[in-house]
């Protein structure tokens, strides 16, 4: 999933790539090669299980909320995160945390007014909810956003992690596309959403500790230590956490990380991303119950904040490292990794990098899968088509990343910012659904329309992205419920002139 996290680095820099490095050492592509291996022996060992969809896109509801909970975190982190983020604390603060304040916020939303509806329905896939509420055309339309917006906002963080595969290690872009996403596709197809939450749970591990790797280095690099480094930091300001004023006023409209914004605007965004969003609802909804589920979706909030909290202290000790010098747009990891870290180290590193990416990949493949199947298809209790479709899906997804193989292409762009034009119409429709008022098909699709049309108005006024789902949500309840309105007073006419001829 392309997160709002990313969303934020790449409004205001995109992923740039770190100059090529010497071949990699025998070791560390031995590591390498022992991860993806046991990446795709585990997905196979796991897929005898799968016997029915249900076990293939929900785990049969049956996982430990804790696994869940790591592979939410897992799938919403990406190569952008692992390496923009301590980028931004090396060239600035930790402004940017403050979303992350928001983002707990926002989960908890999204477990007291939106997870209950799934649990009590019993849906496989959320849009179902739209279905039964508003008929089969509206949950269709649903469906197809959510579809648009992960192959594109997925195809292009494929790409950027392709990118930077390709500068780490001796390969060309399309042969670590072909890398990822092969081994990706092996064992989501074989093991379905439990191959693909432990799975999650451990890359996450992989590429947290490749954080903690890196402090650990960091330390005997620093003079005085990590609390030497800390001390450097704090004299330097560049450990402030609230922003409370910009240009001495405490709200400003055109400054995303001005407390208010951020964390309200986090908050939205987090309510967003993970109650309207299948990718992330569908491995919530596999565990045992809803109280389960509220555990793995709010402890999820938690642990990015804790994730942030460690990318950002790389990056500020790397800004002590390398005394300041400007290395260039998120090329600052990258170089450490690269000049730094002992041969061993840097396998570690490296697959943390391919943890992250896989992670994402493989929950939008079986996400998408799972919404084509049910939303789409009604083929509930066919496995095999199931696994068609993913394989569908997972191809598609390699041949948009390879499609958008140029910084210039406008596609790139699209994709970054693709998650902001369709979240506030998903998530005022979800609202609407709360509603006991009958509300016109044609009046909810324009107010998915008009959503988008105001995320673009937005934009163009400079107004910061923090506040655009916000206002596209309100929008569009207000326009789905006017034009409901109407839609219901010209039928009213229609049926007195017709009552009286």
């Amino acid at each position: 999933m392309l997160t709002f996290g990313d969303l934020v680095l790449h409004q205001s820099h995109s992923l740039a790539a770190v100059d090529r490095v010497p071949t990699v050492a025998p070791l560390d592509l031995t590591i390498l090669v022992l991860f993806l291996g046991g990446t795709m022996a585990y997905g196979l060992w796991q897929g005898r299980r799968n016997r029915t969809t249900a076990a293939y896109f929900l785990g049969e509801r049956n996982l430990p909320w804790w696994t869940v909970m790591l592979s939410v975190v897992a799938t919403e982190t990406s190569v952008l995160t692992f390496i923009s983020v301590p980028g931004l604390a090396y060239r600035g603060n930790w402004h940017f945390l403050q979303l992350a304040l928001g983002y707990v916020l926002g989960r908890v939303a999204v477990s007291y007014i939106l997870l209950p509806l799934y649990y009590k329905e019993g849906v496989t896939s959320i849009y179902q909810f739209i279905g039964e509420r508003f008929g089969a055309l509206v949950q269709k339309v649903t469906s197809a956003i959510f579809m648009v917006t992960r192959i594109l906002a997925d195809g292009v963080r494929f790409f950027a992690t392709a990118l930077l595969v390709q500068t780490l290690l001796p390969v060309s872009l399309l042969q670590a596309v072909l890398m990822m996403g092969g081994v990706t596709l092996v064992y989501t197809l074989a093991g379905g959403i439990k191959a693909v939450v432990w799975m999650d749970s451990f890359q996450f591990v992989l590429y947290l500790g490749a954080a903690v790797i890196s402090l650990i280095y960091l330390h005997g690099l620093l003079d005085g230590g990590l609390a030497g480094g800390w001390a450097a930091l704090g004299a330097a300001g560049k450990l402030e956490l609230f922003n409370f004023r910009s240009d001495g006023a405490f709200f400003s409209a055109s400054n995303a990380y001005l407390f208010p914004a951020a964390v309200i605007g986090g908050g939205i965004l987090s309510f967003a991303s993970h109650g309207v969003d299948y990718m992330m609802v569908q491995r919530v909804l596999a565990t045992r119950s809803l109280k389960e589920g509220r555990m793995a979706l709010v402890g999820s909030g938690l642990f990015v904040l804790f994730q942030f909290s460690l990318f950002l202290l790389v990056g500020g000790f790397l800004w002590v490292l390398f005394a300041g010098a400007d290395l260039g747009v998120d090329k600052e990891f990258p170089r450490f990794i690269a000049e730094y870290l002992p041969v061993g180290l840097k396998g570690l590193l490296l697959a943390g990098v391919l943890a992250a990416a896989m992670s994402t990949l493989s929950s939008s493949i079986n996400s998408l899968a799972s919404s084509t199947v049910n939303d789409w298809l009604a083929r509930k209790d066919d496995l095999r088509l199931s696994r068609l479709v993913s394989l569908g899906w997972g191809l598609v997804l390699m041949g948009v990343a390879l499609l958008i193989d140029t910084r210039d292409n406008p596609v790139v762009v699209l994709g970054l910012q693709i998650a902001s034009y369709t979240y506030g119409g998903l998530l005022g429709l979800f609202l609407l659904g709360r509603l006991e008022e009958e509300i016109h098909p044609a009046a909810l699709i324009s107010g998915l329309l008009g959503a988008a049309a105001m995320v673009l108005w937005l934009r163009s006024l400079g107004i910061a992205w923090t506040w655009w789902i916000l206002a596209a949500t309100l929008f569009n309840m207000a326009l789905a419920l006017g034009l409901n309105r109407v839609i219901g007073a010209v039928r009213g006419r229609r049926g007195e002139n017709g009552g009286g001829q």
